[in-house]
């Protein structure tokens, strides 16, 4: 059953935040979520976060600019209007191939990268106009908020949680703050 009750631990360092959160990973607590104001080096391994493929996406996108790059050139320059450029006319594509080579890599790096970030942030959730998901502003700035799910196990948690440096902690109603 899923459950609408959260604890916001705050915290206000980075190394007090990755300690604690070591150590509720190793005491089998579930971490929702973490917002902090930077990244935090290492944080994602410590939360158990499976690592980002958004690397293969860009290799998948690079070769699809590798690949429009060498047919557009091919049309263009050898098919369409071969051009005669200082008594070398265009016959086929491999003798001209160096005279390509910026324009293919250019091509290349311009979709790995323009459609990278598309990826990153359709994955991500973020697009214009969009209402910001940061429960507590302080994690713009200076504090480090995480978010973990409460299954009858509140005390528990909150003890553990002052004991691993919380600087405040609040118990938080899912449900009942969307209504408001």
């Amino acid at each position: 059953m899923e459950t609408s009750k959260v604890i916001h631990a705050i915290y206000t360092d980075d190394d007090v935040l990755m300690s604690a959160v070591k150590r509720l990973k190793a005491e089998k607590h579930h971490i929702e979520e973490i917002y902090t104001p930077f990244p935090v080096h290492g944080l994602d391994k410590a939360m158990g976060l499976a690592p980002t493929r958004l690397a293969i996406t860009s290799f998948l996108y690079g070769t699809v600019g590798l690949i429009v790059s060498v047919v557009m050139m091919n049309y263009m320059m050898i098919e369409d209007w071969p051009m005669d450029i200082g008594g070398k006319p265009s016959f086929s594509f491999m003798e001209n191939s160096p005279a390509f080579i910026p324009i293919i890599f250019e091509l290349t790096v311009f979709f790995a990268a323009h459609l990278m970030v598309i990826t990153f942030y359709l994955r991500s959730r973020m697009w214009p106009f969009k209402q910001a998901e940061n429960p507590d502003p302080r994690t713009t700035d200076d504090h480090f908020l995480m978010e973990i799910p409460v299954h009858g196990n509140e005390n528990e948690l909150q003890d553990l949680l002052v004991e691993t440096g919380a600087v405040e902690i609040n118990i938080i109603d899912k449900e009942e703050d969307k209504e408001h």
